[in-house]
């Protein structure tokens, strides 16, 4: 096998193929992909900016938005660069390391991305459910150890994947017919048996998705009541408006994140292989190129203070629950 270390089994390097099938359309591909990722750049690198230097956005519900704007900036970064350089330059060779590193990042910040939606939402449950102790329940010292615990949990979850795909016996070849390394889509190169691989990642998907949106769904029904019995129709109006641009993020980054999830270990053999590698590249570049602009269209606040950035002082930012 080239590139196999015979003794191991353990290739020296990955070749990623990019997206088999549309070979022809890989120029096509690419500039959509580079588009996607100069706006989700700029747009989440603008977030945080504004976020950090506008004192009126220092509340809670902002700062877990710039969480959410670093995780996807990078978790876009690790993986657009190398696909460019697959699509323009057919640098598709990946040291295995370099595979694995790759792989820990893509899966932990995913992660962890999941778990800051899921902070958002508990986040607009007590704004709406308990605002007289709004400031007293999220101060900085507890949002600092939410994120902190999104993040180690995302770690401590994902490292087996690490571990796991590293022993496998790798005798079939080194050919990955992906555009960047996922764990299932690495695991079945191997000859070995990976059915714990499938399971552990199985077990992980309920403990961080399934968990979280369990989390958010009970913090909705939670909002929905208390907006029901508000007894001003302005009142409910402002409620909803205020979690309308986050249910938006939650069903741009959910939907193609269980679709990809589902058709990898429930059939989905209908279904074209590049059709899988699309939308698996969707999940990753669609929330950090959407997340930005929902948010900058939905909230006033943001709004504003993109106005104030452009205008100076002129502009006063509305605070707001």
């Amino acid at each position: 096998m080239s590139g196999a270390n015979s003794s191991s089994l353990t290739p020296g390097f990955f070749i990623l193929n990019g997206v088999p099938g549309l070979e022809a359309a890989h120029v096509w591909i690419s500039l959509l992909f580079c588009f996607m990722y100069i706006i989700a750049v700029l747009g989440n690198c603008g977030l945080i900016y504004l976020i950090s230097h506008e004192e009126a956005l220092h509340r809670p519900m902002y700062y877990f938005l710039a969480l959410l704007s670093f995780t996807d900036v990078t978790l876009c970064t690790t993986t657009v660069p190398n696909m460019l350089c697959i699509f323009w330059f057919s640098l598709k060779e990946i040291n295995f390391n370099a595979c694995l590193a790759q792989m820990f990042f893509v899966h932990m910040l995913t992660g962890m991305e999941s778990g800051v939606l899921m902070l958002m939402a508990l986040d607009r449950y007590v704004a709406i459910c308990y605002p007289l102790r709004y400031s007293t329940i999220l101060t900085n010292p507890v949002i600092t150890k939410a994120g902190l615990a999104t993040f180690l949990r995302g770690v401590m979850l994902v490292i087996p994947f690490i571990s796991l795909t590293k022993h496998l016996p790798y005798c079939q070849g080194n050919f990955i017919p992906h555009t960047y390394c996922d764990h299932m889509s690495v695991a079945k190169v191997s000859c070995g048996n990976f059915k714990i691989n499938a399971i552990y990642g199985l077990i992980v998907a309920l403990l961080i998705g399934v968990f979280d949106i369990c989390c958010i769904s009970v913090s909705y029904a939670m909002i929905l009541r208390a907006v029901v019995n508000l007894s001003s129709a302005d009142a409910r109006q402002k409620a909803f408006s205020t979690c309308t641009s986050h249910i938006c993020a939650i069903v741009i980054t959910y939907v193609p994140a269980f679709f990809t999830f589902f058709t990898h270990r429930f059939g989905g053999h209908n279904i074209p292989h590049h059709i899988h590698i699309i939308v698996a590249n969707l999940y990753l570049l669609l929330p950090p190129t959407m997340n930005p602009i929902v948010y900058g269209v939905k909230t006033k606040q943001i709004r504003e203070g993109v106005i104030k950035l452009l205008l100076g002082d002129k502009v006063v930012i509305t605070k707001d629950k």
